[in-house]
C-alpha cells in the first residue's frame, strides 16, 4: 500500500472546502442521521443543492469534462468524499444514476443516449433507479424473468422488479430484461433505458421497518419501450449490468468515512453518560473502533492499487463485506453501551436499519462468493 495526497489533490481540497464554506448553509445540512433525506420538503432543498453542485462541476467530478464533470483523478475523488463528510454536506438527488448508471451509459451508450440523459442526470432533472432484482432473482440475478420482446421498433416489456431504491422518485430506470429465453441464463439478457412515465408502468411502495419509503416494486404490463433505448448490444446486457455493479460495489470504499463518524459519535455519547467507566464497554468500543480503522486500511489498499494501475476488482467486495458486518457490530455495541437509550432516536433507527446493509451493494453471501472464487481461487461448488 503506497499513496500520498499529491499537490493537485490538496489544491482541490482547498478549492472545494472554500466553496463548501461559502455555499453550504443549514438548509442543506440535514440531521444527526446524516445527509438530507430524500423525502417531503427536503426534496426541494436537495434539488436546489444538486443544481448548485452541478453548476460548479462538483456533482460528478470523476465524469469527463465534456459531460459536465472535472475528469478528476482518484485522489481528488478521495478528497471530495473526505470534505463532504467533514462538512456534513448532502450528496446529490441522483446518487444511483450518477455513480452507477452514468458510467454504463458513458461506456456503452450511443451519442444520442449520452446527449439525452447525462446532462439531465447531472442536474437532478431526471432521477434514476436500477431495475435489476426480482422476487425470484436477487442474489442469483441471472435468473431474472422480466421479458422484453422486440416488435418492429419497440420492445414490449412484461414483468416485475423489486427493491428499487428511490423508484418512487425516479422517472427513468436502467432495466435488465430477458430478450432471448432460449439462451443460457447469463446470456439473452439486454439492458434498456426506460422512461417510467410510459403507459403500463406501476410503482408500488415498500415501506421498511423504520417507516421509510426508500424501496419499491415496479410492474411492467405491455410497456412499449423504443428500440433506441437499448443500452449496449442486444442480448449482452449482462456485461452492461456487471459494469454498473462494479461501480456500485467499488463505491463502498468510501463508506469508512460514514462508519467511522458514527463510531466516534457512539464513543462521545458513551463518554457523556459515563458508560466508558465499565471495562467491558471500553473493550467493546475499542474493538468497534478497530473495525472502522480496518475498513479504512482496506479502502486505502484499494486506492493504492488503482493509483498503481490495477483496476478495482474483488477489493470492492472485501470493503463492502467488512463495512456491512461492522455496521451490524456498531448497532450491537450501541445497545450494550447505551442501554435503553439506544432504542430511540437516531440510535434506535440505526439499530433497526443496520440489517438492510447486509443487502445493499450486493448481499453478504454474494460478496463472500466473489472473494472465495476471485481471491482465494476456490471452486464454485
Amino acid at each position: 500500500m503506497d499513496f500520498t495526497y499529491p499537490p493537485e489533490a490538496e489544491a482541490f481540497r482547498t478549492e472545494f472546502r472554500t466553496w463548501l464554506e461559502a455555499h453550504l448553509t443549514d438548509e442543506f445540512r440535514g440531521d444527526a442521521d446524516g445527509p438530507l433525506m430524500m423525502s417531503g420538503a427536503n426534496l426541494a432543498a436537495l434539488r436546489r443543492w444538486n443544481g448548485m453542485l452541478a453548476d460548479a462541476r462538483y456533482a460528478a467530478i470523476s465524469w469527463p469534462r465534456e459531460f459536465g464533470g472535472r475528469g478528476a483523478g482518484i485522489m481528488e475523488q478521495v478528497v471530495f468524499a473526505e470534505e463532504m463528510q467533514r462538512a456534513g454536506a448532502p450528496g446529490t438527488l441522483n446518487p444511483i444514476g450518477l455513480a452507477n448508471i452514468a458510467p454504463a451509459i458513458i461506456e456503452f451508450g450511443t451519442d444520442a443516449q449520452r446527449r439525452t440523459h447525462l446532462s439531465r442526470m447531472l442536474r437532478g432533472d431526471d432521477v434514476w433507479c436500477q431495475g435489476f432484482s426480482e422476487p425470484d432473482a436477487g442474489s442469483d440475478l441471472a435468473s431474472l424473468s422480466c421479458r422484453a420482446e422486440l416488435v418492429d421498433d419497440h420492445f414490449v416489456v412484461n414483468g416485475q422488479k423489486t427493491w428499487n431504491t428511490y423508484g418512487h422518485l425516479a422517472n427513468w430506470c436502467e432495466l435488465l430484461v430477458r430478450t432471448d429465453p432460449d439462451r443460457p441464463k447469463h446470456r439473452g439478457i439486454s439492458c434498456l433505458l426506460v422512461d417510467l412515465t410510459l403507459p403500463g408502468v406501476e410503482v408500488r411502495p415498500l415501506v421498511t421497518i423504520t417507516g421509510d419509503h426508500e424501496f419499491n416494486e415496479i410492474f411492467f404490463t405491455d410497456v412499449r419501450v423504443p428500440a433506441t433505448s437499448l443500452l449496449g448490444p442486444l442480448h449482452d446486457g449482462w456485461r452492461v449490468a456487471m459494469t454498473t455493479l462494479a461501480y456500485e460495489r467499488g463505491g463502498v470504499a468510501g463508506l469508512h468515512l460514514g462508519l467511522r463518524a458514527k463510531i466516534q459519535r457512539l464513543i462521545d455519547d458513551a463518554t457523556g453518560i459515563d458508560a466508558t467507566r465499565d471495562p467491558v464497554n471500553r473493550q467493546a468500543l475499542a474493538a468497534l473502533y478497530l473495525e472502522g480503522e480496518l475498513l479504512k486500511l482496506i479502502a486505502d489498499r484499494a486506492i493504492s492499487g488503482a493509483l498503481h494501475g490495477r483496476a478495482l476488482g474483488p477489493e470492492g467486495s472485501i470493503a463492502k463485506l467488512v463495512w456491512s458486518e461492522a455496521e451490524q457490530y456498531l448497532g450491537e455495541v450501541a445497545g450494550e453501551v447505551l442501554g435503553p437509550d439506544a432504542n430511540a432516536g437516531s440510535w434506535g433507527r440505526t439499530r433497526v436499519y443496520m440489517r438492510a446493509l447486509t443487502i445493499a451493494g450486493g448481499t453478504t453471501q454474494v460478496n463472500k462468493n466473489i472473494i472465495a472464487q476471485r481471491i482465494l481461487g476456490l471452486p464454485r461448488q
